[in-house]
């Protein structure tokens, strides 16, 4: 923790220092451990656990080891207490997650969704296949916390207009033609940006990092030191538009040679006709032509990889249920990496994502997650 995140936990009242060491504590955690944490005395302790155990927030959860006397109780958050849904969307499919305080994942959808050519009168069908999924998983609405929905394209600051989604190719569209109907608190984000504040939080990182998301477009998010980077016109983290080719392929964007046009199953689909898992297969198979494209992807998703580490200095993380398919070939990327780095010896920053293909719905719900906690 940082000296200021210090002096700004030091100025929270008791219980919100309780609850979020608790929330963040990896292990067994004692009263004793719990107030010399908190910097306060036990019986000042034992009053705000009172509370928070009253509300349901905070309980016991057995003995530590023994020590010769008296064995110390453990303590920990209710984390199935509240719960939050996140929704993925792209132009053909919704993912439907709902997660528990811990970000643990309670239940999971995938429902065929097509949004068409704009999203008027999408709202009820979407409000439909969430009431579906809750209701197919016996969750208790009293315990939602809010819905939190990803789009793959920008969104205004007021989350009421999507700006911009190549791949939806939509250009400010009202939300409320997707979102109007739901009838709990809602979120909106952008896919890549929430996807990444679940990885770095899943890590439970100190540092900086980048994220690449690699769906069915490319996208990413940028944390420094713990405190997401979204840029002056919240458009930070838009890896996909790197130009890795100048003059290349043209994009969904309207310009050439952009990552996202290089490293995505629309590409394979446009050579080969098959998806990306008959792809992968082809490649396993030795087919030189998937071979060869395959390579071509990586050497591409290389080049910006290094542009983010020249820029950014720090980890880049690669996800997406794209990036799953790519962890054979992590030795060879990391290879190209360092065939255009002129700092480094080794290329271990470049990493992949210990949670692709449900990151994306994962990180839309953290929000009502982190929302709730900050307000304990």
């Amino acid at each position: 923790m940082t000296k200021l995140a210090q002096a700004q936990h030091a100025r929270l009242p008791v219980r919100s220092r309780i609850y979020r060491i608790l929330y963040t504590a990896q292990g067994f955690c004692s009263r004793q451990e719990l107030a010399a944490r908190c910097g306060v005395s036990l019986p000042t302790l034992h009053q705000s656990l009172r509370e928070l155990m009253a509300e349901g927030l905070v309980r016991y959860t057995g003995e530590g080891p023994s020590t010769g006397g008296r064995r110390a109780q453990g303590l920990d958050i209710v984390p199935e207490l509240r719960y939050s849904v996140g929704i993925a969307l792209n132009k053909r499919e919704l993912r439907l997650v709902a997660a528990d305080l811990r970000l643990q994942e309670l239940a999971y959808r995938s429902v065929r969704f097509d949004v068409g050519a704009c999203l008027a009168g999408r709202e009820p069908k979407l409000a439909a296949h969430l009431e579906a999924f809750l209701d197919g998983a016996g969750l208790d609405r009293s315990r939602l916390l809010g819905v939190s929905v990803t789009v793959p394209g920008l969104v205004s600051e007021d989350q009421k207009t999507l700006l911009v989604a190549p791949t939806l190719e939509m250009k400010n569209v009202p939300l409320s033609q997707l979102l109007g109907a739901i009838p709990y608190p809602v979120n909106v984000d952008n896919d890549g940006s929430a996807s990444g504040y679940a990885e770095y939080f899943l890590r439970r990182m100190t540092g900086s990092m980048a994220y690449l998301s690699l769906e069915n477009g490319v996208g990413g998010a940028i944390v420094l030191g713990g405190t997401p980077y979204f840029g002056d016109h919240r458009r930070s983290g838009e890896f996909g538009h790197i130009c890795v080719e100048p003059g290349g392929l043209r994009c969904a964007c309207g310009k050439y040679g952009c990552l996202e046009t290089y490293c995505t199953p629309q590409r394979i689909k446009a050579a080969f006709g098959v998806s990306t898992e008959e792809f992968f297969r082809g490649v396993e198979a030795h087919k030189p032509e998937y071979t060869a494209l395959l390579y071509d992807m990586l050497r591409h998703l290389a080049v910006a990889i290094n542009s983010i580490r020249m820029t950014l200095d720090c980890d880049v993380v690669i996800g997406g249920f794209m990036s799953e398919y790519l962890v054979p070939y992590l030795p060879i990327l990391r290879e190209y990496v360092l065939s255009g780095n002129p700092f480094e010896e080794n290329a271990d920053f470049v990493q992949f994502s210990s949670l692709r293909r449900h990151i994306t719905p994962l990180g839309a719900a953290l929000h009502y997650i982190q929302e709730f906690v900050a307000g304990v």
